[in-house]
């Protein structure tokens, strides 16, 4: 059964204060792979909501938390991620984890490592549909929306732009399946036509291969659910030297500041959508000020979340007056969704504080959390444009 109440969590006491302990939080991302460029922001993020609890001295009686950092690799072969992410648990003896980031090895460290040993996941970029219906015993969050949810939305902003007829091609793991069949099945129900659905492999030196394929099958644009990093790149680089597509779809994975210089002015009007809230929103604009003193970069793609992910676990232990996952599990959705009083980043010292006097609070975060069903994220989306080398974000789904 999914989502199940830990019946540990109604015989925690909630009487005297925790002692002070030291907790530790797995930032356990892909710092090398296909997404690497994103990740620094992603783990600055995590690592200054932990800093701003700190500082608050709120937390359980007084406790500190330190970071530990994994690196997931974000590799088809799950072997680095689940062997971090053991190190983690038995060696460094994590509390609870922020990550994992590709839903390959995420699936991987939840049901080889994190549930096995009753440890709390919040991934803030996991977002293959099949982590939806996952077993997972009431430990796994994301503050990414499912891959589900973004197949509708990329579908939507294809036929708005008046787009009949694509050709898709997808990185050859859970994440890129899952994703492809999403929008796939997304741009058909609203009358699209789908010419050919292609796997990629990562790594390769040379794609002409497959871009050749896709180009025989026809389409207007190449939907590219690949990774910037690795072969997605490399699938659009051999689809401008060929002449075979000169427009592309760009599915999140896609999404980071360095793609458009690496491919250079061809990239130019090709379109997608990331997971992220309205910059205007106060969520944004608040981490968008703590991102700046900071040196992190609130606008890369999943840094919020990350930010929201790191948040919620603390929030959560201070709601269940204990560090251990399996305590304080139950508790992330009470502090993720209303009632109570909207928490937002910086905010964390005033949402630790109502806690502990016993009130509640509705954490917003910077992307505008909200986690249902299964314990993952509502869903927001920024639609991106390349415009003079530039991904730019031009509305907000």
């Amino acid at each position: 059964m999914k989502k199940l109440l830990l019946a540990s969590v109604a015989t925690v006491s909630f009487g005297a204060a925790a002692a002070a302990e030291d907790i530790k939080l797995g930032i356990l991302i892909g710092f090398t792979g296909p997404i690497e460029s994103l990740t620094a922001s992603m783990a600055a993020a995590a690592e200054n909501a932990i800093a701003e609890v700190n500082a608050s001295g709120l937390l359980l009686g007084g406790s500190t938390v330190s970071s530990v950092r994994g690196d997931t690799t974000c590799a088809i072969d799950t072997a680095a991620a689940t062997a971090a992410a053991e190190r983690m648990i038995t060696a460094d003896k994590v509390n609870a984890i922020v990550g994992g980031d590709c839903s390959g090895v995420t699936s991987a460290i939840l049901q080889n490592v994190a549930r096995p040993n009753g440890i709390v996941m919040i991934s803030p970029s996991a977002t293959s549909p099949a982590l939806s219906t996952a077993e997972d015993d009431g430990l796994f969050f994301r503050t990414a929306p499912s891959d589900a949810r973004e197949g509708e939305v990329a579908a939507d902003i294809m036929i708005e732009r008046g787009v009949k007829s694509v050709a898709v091609t997808y990185t050859n793991n859970d994440y890129g399946k899952g994703l492809s069949e999403a929008i796939v099945n997304a741009f058909k129900a609203k009358g699209g036509e789908v010419t050919i659905v292609a796997a990629h492999e990562d790594g390769k030196a040379d794609y002409s291969a497959e871009v050749g394929a896709l180009a025989a099958a026809g389409g207007e644009l190449l939907v590219v659910a690949g990774y910037l990093d690795q072969g997605g790149l490399g699938i659009i680089k051999a689809a401008l030297d060929t002449g075979a597509f000169d427009k592309f779809e760009l599915p999140g994975g896609m999404i980071g500041d360095s793609l458009a210089p690496a491919v250079g002015p061809g990239l130019n009007g090709s379109f997608g959508q990331v997971a992220g809230a309205d910059t205007a929103s106060p969520g944004m604009m608040a981490l968008a000020e703590i991102g700046k003193a900071n040196g992190f970069d609130v606008n890369s793609p999943y840094t919020t979340e990350s930010y929201d992910a790191a948040a919620l676990i603390m929030l959560a232990m201070q709601a269940a007056k204990s560090s251990k996952s399996t305590d304080f599990a139950g508790k992330v959705m009470d502090v993720a969704n209303a009632p109570g009083e909207q928490i937002f980043p910086g905010e964390l010292a005033k949402g630790l504080q109502i806690l502990a006097d016993g009130g509640d609070i509705d954490y917003v975060g910077g992307s505008n959390v909200e986690l249902v069903g299964n314990g993952e994220s509502a869903g927001n989306y920024k639609e991106i444009e390349v415009i003079d080398g530039v991904q730019t974000t031009v509305g907000f789904r």
